[in-house]
């Protein structure tokens, strides 16, 4: 019986060192996007600097998110869904194929732990949705 569990705790560790790695990197870039180093670039996007601090502080809530066990799968959905529109600035926006490829990477593992705490998702959703 005790075999039958281990690999759930495998999986377990893997996503929780997924989260620590993802949270690391965006918690770097929210601080990033806060300051002035994506001014130039978001002046290209065209839409104004709010949605510099908006990605900022969604970027940084998510990194946070991403280390609280009842939050987990909600901030990797969030930054699955930031990343998305991420590549899609980059790809239609800003036309640049290259730029699209870091957001591109990082949507994968946000997705990977997206889908294996969906559970936590699912007790968020029943828990307020009643």
């Amino acid at each position: 019986m005790a075999d039958a569990a281990r690999p759930n705790v495998v999986g377990n560790i893997a996503l929780w060192v997924l989260q620590v790695l993802l949270a690391a990197y965006f918690a770097y870039s929210g601080v990033s996007l806060l300051g002035d180093d994506f001014v130039g670039k978001f002046d290209r996007i065209g839409s104004g600097q709010w949605l510099r601090y908006v990605t900022g502080v969604l970027e940084a809530a998510g990194a946070l998110g991403l280390l609280v066990p009842r939050l987990c799968g909600l901030a990797a959905l969030g930054l699955v869904g930031v990343m998305a529109g991420a590549v899609f600035t980059e790809l239609v926006v800003l036309g640049d194929s290259d730029g699209a490829v870091l957001p591109a990477v990082l949507l994968a593992p946000a997705a990977v732990v997206a889908w294996g705490r969906r559970d936590t998702v699912r007790a968020l959703v029943q828990r307020f949705g009643k």
